[in-house]
């Protein structure tokens, strides 16, 4: 079998595990995902983009990549300086950007939110209840909520209400192989040992990729 045809039938594969139009081969298209803001010159050409829209399709994603060896390259909105999201070549760059709803609950000022939904979106949603979600990164009215999770985003306001860490009291998160993991909880304290959560936080999606 060829390169060629091999590939082709590990894509169509992968396609059939995801809603349609997920899977994103179109180079016109992923020019556009092959880096973040920081403009690396050296990134590489992705073998597709993947527009996940629940964390099923994180995990169908994570299990295909897991059996055929290829690498994933998580990306929210792009808007890093680091080239967190600079694309590999062949690899699956997998973006969080179509998961973005929220539920909002008032009296326990809890705002359970998925990886798309912007800063600036998060801000204006709690603001609807009276509330305020406070770390502000330069970037806020661009950036991700998923990305400044997985980041540890800060801001100015950061010197007085701190980071994003500090605001996250649990996560739902995909590992490598494909399994779905719940960490902490809408308590501030319901567990005791070590705060995996925390450990997520600032990991740029290299523990796993956060999905809620």
């Amino acid at each position: 079998m060829s390169v060629t045809t091999d590939t082709d039938a590990r894509l169509s594969e992968l396609e059939s595990l995801l809603s349609p139009g997920a899977v994103v081969t179109d180079p016109d298209i992923t020019e556009g995902y092959r880096r973040d803001w920081a403009k690396d010159p050296d990134a590489g050409t992705p073998l597709a983009v993947v527009r996940a829209q629940s964390t099923e399709d994180v995990r169908a994603v994570m299990r295909w990549a897991t059996e055929h060896n290829v690498a994933v390259v998580p990306r929210g909105a792009g808007s890093g300086l680091s080239g967190g999201a600079t694309a590999v070549d062949g690899g699956i760059v997998l973006t969080t950007e179509l998961m973005r709803e929220i539920t909002v609950d008032p009296v326990t000022r809890i705002a359970v939110v998925q990886p798309g939904l912007l800063n600036v979106e998060v801000k204006k949603a709690v603001a609807e209840h009276g509330l305020w979600y406070p770390p502000d990164p330069s970037s806020f009215e661009m950036c991700s909520i998923g990305g400044n999770a997985a980041t540890n985003a800060g801001g100015l306001c950061c010197v007085k209400y701190g980071v994003t860490t500090d605001y996250v009291l649990g996560l739902e998160v995909v590992l490598a192989d494909g399994t779905a993991v719940r960490l902490g909880g809408p308590r501030l304290k319901d567990v005791a040992g070590l705060s995996l959560a925390k450990l997520f936080v600032g990991s740029e999606g290299t523990l796993g990729i956060i999905t809620e």
